[in-house]
């Protein structure tokens, strides 16, 4: 009974979410209260769902200044040096371009929000692809993969699912797969080369035959590419360590990350923005973006609180488990992993992470496996290495209406260099035990 009641919970989520019905914040929380009042759990349902928010609750406290620290990051300027020096030393070559946007991209992406990551690279890099005639559809490639694999960070949309999920830590799902994730950036950045090279050959672009982009008329020079705000050099030095310090913080796990994100943010601001009528208006342009966030991770507490208490997760696990035979329980983490990049073309982050994941680590943990497991393989793809490719996902409109790129051949270009970047993070992954065999 407890079973059906958890299969009928994630299966009516799954469709209110496919079909747009409600939205999915609505979902979250309406839906598993009423299979819980269905199931007779009405009198524990103030409990289960207390417990269910006090867990999440970490997890929305870091997001929220994460968000914040990083968006006041981007509006002065931080990156705006390194593009600089990329492009120029970049010159004419569509290999040293293409390099160059993976690796500014990589440095971008720390912001953990997939549309303003677009919206400034394509801002820098459209003009200058389009000068040397480099195919637009050769940066949106870039992007995503430079881009899906820091989705991978702590901060961003996945892995705050997976922990909000699984009531885990950063130092559960992200710190084991560092050396996967690391493992994945070299493979970008190969990628990134590859791109570069056939973007030689089709154009026959090498530095004498194609005019460099800091040379000639109406070409855009190093000087002239976007500046967002004029700060401080002072002030731009204090952010540049801050956010070292902070990376640093956040990879040894020396403070808990809701920590290190309150007081960083509090620093920065205080820096930047000492005035009280400044703070107030990058409160309200970064607002909406953290509340979204916010609010959803508060609502999947809401469905894990009660998926948790009134038993339906263990018990759809153990009907799971009946009907997994032996041979194969052990591998539901590598299988979670191989599967998870496709996978992002038909689940919505919040379906997966909420309404998938948490089965399957329970199965996991069923046959005796680490669950935990099943978290790390979840973010070697799905939402992650996958989520520029996604129809599903604002944040791939972004990037390919910007550039005029159709959807269909953007896909094309980029599903077999982004499914092996997963592929690639899987075997690390494996050879490091973040997740087994």
């Amino acid at each position: 009974m407890v079973a059906a009641l958890g299969f009928a919970t994630i299966i009516t989520f799954l469709a209110l979410t496919f079909t747009r019905r409600v939205s999915v914040l609505v979902a979250l929380v309406l839906v598993p209260i009423g299979f819980a009042l269905i199931g007779g759990f009405g009198a524990d349902l103030g409990d289960m769902i207390a417990e269910g928010l006090i867990k999440v609750a970490p997890v929305a406290i870091m997001i929220a200044f994460a968000v914040l620290y990083f968006s006041l990051m981007v509006d002065q300027g931080l990156f705006d040096p390194a593009i600089r020096r990329v492009v120029r030393w970049a010159g004419g070559s569509p290999t040293k371009i293409a390099v160059g946007t993976a690796v500014l991209t990589l440095m971008v992406a720390l912001d953990g929000d997939g549309t303003s990551t677009f919206l400034i690279m394509v801002s820098a890099m459209l003009p200058i692809y389009q000068r040397i005639g480099m195919r637009p559809l050769a940066l949106t490639g870039i992007i995503a993969l430079s881009a899906g694999i820091m989705n991978i960070i702590p901060w961003g949309g996945p892995t705050v699912r997976a922990m909000a999920a699984l009531d885990a830590t950063s130092a559960d799902i992200f710190t084991p797969v560092i050396p996967a994730m690391a493992a994945g950036i070299v493979w970008v950045l190969f990628s990134a080369f590859m791109i570069g090279r056939m973007e030689s050959k089709r154009i026959g672009a090498l530095t004498e035959t194609v005019t460099p982009v800091n040379a000639g008329p109406g070409t855009p020079h190093v000087d002239d590419l976007p500046v967002r705000t004029t700060v401080h050099p002072a002030v731009m030095a204090f952010n540049v360590v801050l956010t070292l310090v902070l990376l640093v913080i956040l990879l040894f796990q020396l403070a808990p990350l809701q920590v290190a994100f309150a007081i960083a943010f509090a620093l920065a601001v205080l820096v930047n923005k000492p005035r009280w009528s400044a703070q107030q208006e990058l409160f309200a342009k970064h607002g909406g973006n953290v509340t979204m966030v916010v609010v959803m991770i508060l609502a999947a507490g809401v469905l894990t609180g009660v998926l948790n208490g009134t038993g339906m997760i263990t018990a759809m696990a153990e009907t799971f488990v009946s009907w997994i035979p032996d041979s194969f329980g052990s591998s539901i983490p590598v299988i979670t992993a191989i599967t998870s990049m496709p996978l992002s073309l038909v689940f919505t982050p919040d379906a997966y992470y909420f309404g998938v994941l948490p089965v399957l680590a329970e199965t996991t943990a069923s046959f005796g496996g680490d669950p935990m497991e099943t978290g790390r393989a979840a973010i070697l793809g799905q939402m992650t290495t996958g989520f520029p490719l996604s129809p599903l996902t604002a944040a791939t409109f972004v990037l390919i209406g910007m550039t005029k790129v159709e959807l269909g051949k953007h896909q094309r270009f980029i599903f077999g260099w982004a499914f092996g970047t997963t592929l690639v993070m899987t075997a690390m992954a494996l050879l490091t035990g973040a997740i087994s065999l």
